[in-house]
């Protein structure tokens, strides 16, 4: 019997080729200029604010800092996992873009209005998406008002509404006395407004006649306080400018009362003019 060929039986087995070439270890040099530049868009992106501007901004530079890691990462075949995610979040980052453009765009209004948010709504921080809810509760209408016309009589006119003036300007008088203007981006019936619970009724105190042709906006007094049952965001909003309103009509009022002795009233402090003198 022959001894077994020891030698033949050891075959080795050659290592199979790899399928993709191995790195060759941390690199001596710096990254290409487009790695610095995807990681520079990157930086910039997460510095975005809020609001629809602010997620524009943000989504813009991500999208392109993610473009420029997935150019970096297909120049590197040791990068593919990189190349693969960089691409997908891409995908993502456009997407979003597009998105936010396409709603930033449905939200537009008429020049009026975009004044309106402008003076009256954006320095509060309201948002387009609420200001168009506003928008919307007053049906988009805008009303004229012709010269020497009368939008509210005293002791006549119904407050069924809250309105504010866009252009023109509105005087006031009470028993034939001018009391003050009204001037564009002012409510015209802010002291009434706040008088009255919702549930309530009354009429206007004091006359609002046109100087010049006007235009002004107005929302009805039981539509609007649905809307502020369902946002009470704007509700607080309302409050806010309602009453900022009325504190400005005071302190207009403040630099034209006099007492008979022609002291002026200060409509800040507790009026002590009206007691009576003692001896």
């Amino acid at each position: 019997m022959e001894p077994p060929d020891f030698e033949a039986m050891n075959s080795t087995v050659e290592p199979a080729a790899a399928e993709h070439p191995l790195c060759e270890g941390w690199r001596s040099g710096s990254e290409s200029s487009v790695f610095h530049l995807a990681n520079i868009f990157l930086v910039l992106g997460f510095m975005g604010g809020s609001g629809f501007y602010g997620l524009l901004y943000l989504f813009a530079f991500l999208t392109l800092g993610f473009f420029c890691s997935t150019v970096w990462a297909w120049s590197d075949s040791c990068t593919t996992d990189f190349f693969l995610w960089s691409l997908a979040l891409f995908g993502v980052c456009l997407g979003q873009v597009l998105h936010v453009a396409y709603r930033l765009r449905s939200v537009s209004f008429e020049n009026e209005f975009q004044e309106l948010y402008n003076c009256l709504f954006k320095r509060l921080g309201v948002s387009l998406t609420h200001f168009g809810k506003i928008v919307d509760c007053c049906d988009g209408d805008i009303h004229t008002l012709e010269k020497d016309h009368c939008f509210a009589i005293e002791g006549k006119t119904a407050i069924d509404k809250l309105s504010v003036l866009l252009s023109g300007r509105i005087r006031v008088t009470v028993n034939g006395e001018f009391l003050h203007y009204i001037h564009p981006f002012q409510f015209l019936d802010s002291p009434e407004w706040d008088s009255l619970r919702p549930s309530e009724e009354g009429l206007f105190q004091v006359t609002l006649r046109a100087d010049n042709p006007c235009r002004f906006v107005a929302w009805r007094r039981k539509k609007l306080y649905l809307l502020f049952a369902k946002h009470r965001y704007i509700a607080k909003i309302f409050a806010l400018v309602v009453r900022n309103d009325i504190a400005e009509k005071l302190y207009s009022l403040n630099n034209k009362a006099f007492d008979g002795s022609g002291h002026r009233y200060d409509l800040r402090l507790p009026s002590y003019c009206h007691m009576p003198a003692l001896n």
